[in-house]
Parts: C-alpha cells; sequence; structure tokens
C-alpha cells in the first residue's frame, strides 16, 4: 500500500472529522449539539399546547422546542426553555451528571424530548425550596408570601439538540 502525504489542508480536514465526531451525533436538519439519545419525533409541539392540558400528556413522551431561557449554574443538570406563549416556559431535567448542558447554551434555540412529569411539593417541602432558591440567588426570603404548595410541571429529558 502507498502512503499519500499529509498536506496542511488535510490535517485540518482530518482534525474538522475528528472533532465533528466526538461531538456525538447531530439529529437530521439540525446544525446544534446533540446531548443524550437521538430525538425520535418528527416534529416539536408548541409548549403552550402542552401547558394547557398538562395532565393529559402526564408519562407520555414528548418534544418542545424553544430559546433557552435558564441553565442550572451548578452541574448543568437543567434548563428552561421559552414558550411559544408570553411569560412561559418550561423546565427540561435530567439526572445530575447524565447529560451536562452548558452555560453557553442561554440564548440559544434548543429541542428537547423526554417523559413528562408533574412535580408536587408538600407546605413544608415547598417552604425550605424557596428558602434554598432565595439564598442561592440572594433574594429576599419572606415565608408569609408563600400561601400554597409548589407545583410544576417539567420534562424529564433523554435528548437534546443545541444550535
Amino acid at each position: 500500500m502507498r502512503r499519500l502525504p499529509l498536506t496542511a489542508a488535510s490535517a485540518v480536514l482530518l482534525a474538522v472529522m475528528i472533532s465533528l465526531a466526538a461531538a456525538g451525533p447531530v439529529e437530521a436538519g439540525s446544525k446544534g449539539k446533540a446531548y443524550g439519545e437521538p430525538l425520535t419525533a418528527d416534529k416539536p409541539m408548541k409548549i403552550s399546547e402542552l401547558l394547557a392540558e398538562p395532565d393529559g400528556f402526564l408519562g407520555k413522551t414528548v418534544q418542545v422546542e424553544g430559546v433557552v431561557t435558564g441553565v442550572c449554574e451548578k452541574r448543568g443538570c437543567w434548563m428552561s426553555i421559552a414558550s411559544d406563549a408570553e411569560f412561559e416556559d418550561l423546565r427540561i431535567k435530567v439526572d445530575d451528571g447524565v447529560i451536562v448542558f452548558p452555560m453557553e447554551a442561554k440564548g440559544r434555540r434548543a429541542v428537547a424530548e423526554g417523559v413528562f412529569s408533574k412535580i408536587e411539593m408538600s407546605m413544608e417541602q415547598t417552604l425550605n425550596y424557596k428558602q434554598h432558591h432565595a439564598e442561592e440567588h440572594g433574594e429576599e426570603y419572606d415565608p408569609s408570601t408563600i400561601t400554597e404548595p409548589a407545583v410544576w410541571y417539567q420534562i424529564d429529558v433523554t435528548g437534546a439538540v443545541i444550535d
């Protein structure tokens, strides 16, 4: 077998190909970086439609799309995606270390897929959670303003693509 000399251009091409392979699979039609399992749904649903009738989707695999508005600063274990409806977003959660969402995802478009779930806290859990959140973000904490247990919906993500 005859060996061809490695030119500068072919060395650059080889380096790009290796870095793309290391980044993981990218979903068809997307220019972004894939995290976790490949996405399986053909098309994302609107977050506003999901949250309009949330109990009908509990336990089902859903896919959503939107701009990332927040990312867990400590472990990258969650991100929030803005809804198509104003002042509405949805939490996208993974087990710590399974997928790590980068802080640079804020402001970028993301598609996420996983099982839709409902989180319900007791009043005591809600008070502890709100206090912890306030301390973590340097906000004031007034337990008298909390009048009912917290309930929210999230997607327990199996895969995502961030552009």
